[in-house]
């Protein structure tokens, strides 16, 4: 199963004319293979449905790939040893969740949606919302963001994100598709303008999103993150510092049927030198205390603590693992 689409993080394309022609040919297999499983499980009962990806998930864990192992070890840092293996075996069946409830979706009824999300600190967003000058929401790896996402959408709050090319080129499309289905507008990673049209979209009054619990460039925010080094995306805080709009970090996790979005209060601007980079430390403090708050629903399976990157390179080492 490939990483799903990032708002906010990830790496060019690594795909394009030097694939040869086999691993072009398995690529497009691959593709059509997912979204024909993407629009079939729609169709499926959805205890049937999750039923499907549970055991999915109960494949992958006893699999013990490399994803899961980084799973694991990203979640060392937020439980004691004597919880790791039940909570990696929860974590990578939260993150079946995930594929599971995104592939459906986009066939949901909207009341049904409303119905099972449920929000701390509503008001948070509300207020800044409708104060017209933009709103930034940090949010990391948690829960389920398409789900929020699109009931920001359906709440009358459209939203703006960036997402990273997924390879091949089809299944990137139809991230996008999917996303925009929900009322996202998504802009790709890396291309030009991408910062001219946030920044415009904020300006405007706008909410964006943007995924901020990991960071490839080489220019990330070093920040404490669980108690140890880790790169953050600067973005969040510059856009919001470049706009004047508030910097919200917000957290997600799974209560039975209900996805719990959590908005915190906005991070305080810092115009200061390095400014930037203590405000996204505000936000890894956010996120820390909501890792170990709800590990189960925190699906990092990729490298994001300094220890676990190859100095050599920096944080763009940290390439998806399958």
């Amino acid at each position: 199963m490939p990483h799903r689409a990032s708002p906010g993080s990830g790496r060019p394309d690594p795909g394009g004319p030097g694939l040869s022609a086999g691993s072009r040919l398995r690529e497009s297999a691959s593709a059509q293979a997912y979204v024909a499983g993407w629009r079939l499980v729609r169709l499926l009962p959805e205890p049937a449905a999750y039923a499907l990806f549970d055991r999915i998930a109960t494949r992958v864990y006893a699999g013990g790939g490399a994803s899961v192992r980084r799973l694991r070890a990203n979640l060392a840092r937020a439980v004691p040893e004597t919880e790791l293996d039940a909570v990696t075996e929860a974590g990578v069946r939260s993150y079946l969740r995930y594929w599971c409830e995104s592939f459906r979706l986009p066939s949901w009824d909207l009341a049904d949606l409303l119905a099972r999300t449920r929000i701390v600190r509503e008001y948070v967003l509300r207020d800044a919302y409708a104060a017209g000058d933009g709103v930034v929401i940090a949010l990391p790896h948690m829960g389920n963001w398409d789900w929020a996402g699109a009931w920001a959408c359906a709440e009358g709050m459209p939203l703006m994100t960036v997402a990273e090319r997924l390879r091949p080129e089809r299944l990137y499309d139809e991230f996008v598709a999917y996303r925009s289905g929900l009322g996202m507008h998504v802009l790709p990673l890396g291309e030009d303008g991408v910062t001219r049209r946030l920044t415009e979209w904020v300006t405007d009054g706008g909410l964006v999103c943007l995924l901020a619990d990991r960071d490839l460039s080489r220019a990330g925010a070093s920040v404490t993150l669980l108690g140890e080094p880790a790169s953050m995306p600067r973005g969040p805080a510059q856009l919001a510092l470049r706009t004047g709009a508030p910097l919200v970090p917000a957290t997600l996790h799974h209560e039975g049927r209900e996805m719990v979005v959590t908005f915190h209060e906005p991070v305080p601007h810092d115009r200061g030198d390095g400014g930037d980079v203590r405000m996204m430390q505000g936000v890894a403090d956010v996120f820390s205390d909501a890792f170990r708050e709800h590990p189960v629903d925190w699906h990092m399976m990729q490298r994001v603590f300094l220890a676990d990157l190859d100095p050599a390179r920096g944080p763009a080492a940290a390439a998806p693992e399958a």
